[in-house]
């Protein structure tokens, strides 16, 4: 973890749990990270997974994304969520949409919003989720970060666009890391070196040699860096330490169970 950066505590609204951003506690914005804990599907899926391509009963998901709307007193048409291909592309909502469903079928691994009362949220399993919040000109973000988006720099693309379309100051950004997998339990090849190598994303920090063509990657760390290259400030920045894989009773992980297995969901609300 950088240093000044800040842990996050679990809260819970409703059913559900969740790791909250201190810059969000009294704002009156909702952010966080859930857990797989106050749903209703069942094993391997128990319980409150969120991701929709996933194996689990389709009628389980959309009743845990239920249970999250209520949580938040929301209909579930205000759940904005896309289909992430572990790409760079950013989904941009900057008009008002009566019902958000048709964006599912978006394929994109980043969302962009000025408009409130609409949820919007990442999905993942290991992969790391961010969210950033302006302040200034009220504008949200959710990002998913698995090692393909890191090294071709899908954060700086993030704020890039938040700068474009609403003159967001990087250094004013609010942002949150939330859970993803550490690199003690994320071993990768060759390929994700060269990747990194010919990309963005700091390979020589974050990646520490296991084995013979092996590597121990955390990209935790390399969130963080790229954030800070951004210009976000690292005392703007909030870490959850818990790792995905780690961490059976808290989280999904797609590693850890082979892939079949549930999501836990990165969101960001304005009131």
């Amino acid at each position: 973890m950088m240093e000044n950066t800040s842990l996050m505590k679990l809260s819970r609204q409703g059913k559900i749990s969740f790791f909250q951003p201190s810059w969000s506690l009294g704002t009156g914005i909702q952010s966080g990270f859930t857990t797989r804990n106050g749903g209703v599907s069942r094993a391997p899926f128990n319980s409150l997974n969120l991701g929709h391509n996933t194996e689990d009963q389709p009628s389980s998901v959309e009743g845990n994304f239920s249970t999250l709307a209520r949580a938040f007193d929301l209909q579930t048409r205000q759940l904005l969520t896309c289909t992430q291909v572990h790409g760079v592309d950013v989904l941009l909502v900057n008009e008002s949409n009566v019902d958000l469903s048709h964006f599912q079928d978006v394929k994109a691994d980043a969302i962009v919003t000025d408009q409130r009362g609409i949820l919007i949220g990442i999905q993942v399993a290991d992969c790391f989720p961010l969210v950033l919040f302006d302040p200034v000109h009220q504008v949200s973000a959710v990002v998913h970060v698995g090692w393909r988006g890191a090294s071709r720099g899908i954060i700086a693309k993030t704020i890039s666009a938040m700068t474009r379309e609403f003159d967001t100051d990087p250094a004013a950004l609010l942002a949150a890391v939330g859970p993803g997998i550490c690199a003690p339990s994320y071993e990768v090849d060759r390929p994700v070196r060269e990747a990194f190598e010919k990309g963005t994303g700091n390979w020589r920090l974050i990646a520490k040699e296991s084995n013979l063509g092996k590597w121990q990657l955390d990209l935790r760390l390399s969130c963080e860096l790229q954030l800070e290259a951004a210009g976000v400030i690292a005392a703007n920045t909030s870490v959850v330490k818990e790792c995905t894989c780690c961490h059976r009773e808290l989280f999904f992980s797609h590693r850890r169970d082979q892939g079949r297995t549930g999501r836990q969901l990165g969101f960001v609300l304005l009131p």
